[in-house]
């Protein structure tokens, strides 16, 4: 891989561990100045250090996506040090592993609240800066969920779906102003995902799913997030063999729901 990142600013949510992690170690190698967003400071902190950037290429900005009423206080903070924002990744999130019927609604609304209205408000918060700069790229980690549902993530899915509806719309009314926005849809890839998965009684999952066990490394999928905001992608699938699901969806719907039904939601 080309420097193409070096001293580009890049934002990411969700860099405390899995794929943020690996994109904060990805973008770091190709010299980027960084802004490390999560709940937990100390593990940014731990994220940063394993680095090895300079302090003032990197900057520590914790909060819970749950609320992100400050956002434009966040992007003045990033403002204020680094003078730019060139790249946001929305990748913060956490999924679920519950019926439907057995979700209370708030628990519903949870994880849209996270999955996609955070992303949509760090979004506008960084929109004016970017259309200032006449240039950007957007970074959305949606899911290959997000393009078919699948046992026990009713809203996680719901919420996936709901963010290719809108950042497809902002593609169209922002890339005359230079704005170019990337679709990211992973499959299995070797996180703690499933551990913090919430559960119908709003505790976590706390066990990895077989199925990630021996999955794409988080690293690996980085590498390919990397190189397809580098070609300007507007879409991409990173993962296994599951990704044929996606496929078999568009082209052989029929034979795709015989076969969805078999699998383990595990």
């Amino acid at each position: 891989m080309q420097q193409g990142f070096k001293n580009k600013v890049v934002w990411i949510t969700g860099a405390s561990s899995g794929i943020g992690e690996g994109l904060v170690n990805a973008f770091a190698q190709q010299g980027a100045k960084i802004i490390l967003s999560a709940r937990r400071e100390s593990e940014l902190k731990r994220v940063a250090q394993q680095t090895n950037l300079k302090e003032e290429n990197y900057l520590i900005l914790p909060f819970d996506l749950a609320d992100t009423s400050k956002a434009y206080v966040y992007v003045e903070q990033i403002l204020r040090q680094f003078g730019r924002i060139d790249i946001l990744v929305n990748n913060g999130g956490y999924s679920q592993r519950a019926e439907a019927k057995d979700t209370p609604l708030d628990i519903d609304r949870q994880l849209m609240e996270v999955n996609y209205f955070s992303a949509i408000a760090l979004t506008k918060s960084v929109l004016p800066v970017m259309i200032k700069q006449q240039g950007g790229q957007l970074v959305v980690i949606s899911s290959v969920s997000g393009k078919f549902g699948f046992y026990l993530r009713s809203s996680y899915s719901a919420a996936k779906h709901a963010l290719h509806g809108f950042f497809e719309t902002l593609r169209l009314e922002t890339e005359k102003q230079g704005i170019k926005t990337l679709l990211v849809c992973p499959g299995k890839i070797k996180t703690n995902i499933s551990f913090a998965a919430v559960t119908a009684d709003g505790k976590q999952h706390n066990r990895m799913d077989e199925s990630h066990k021996h999955a794409m490394s988080s690293a690996e999928c980085a590498g390919i997030i990397l190189n397809a905001i580098q070609k300007g992608e507007e879409e991409i699938l990173v993962g296994g063999k599951e990704l044929k699901a996606v496929w078999l969806k568009r082209f052989f719907p029929k034979v795709f729901g015989k076969i969805i039904r078999k699998q383990s939601p595990y």
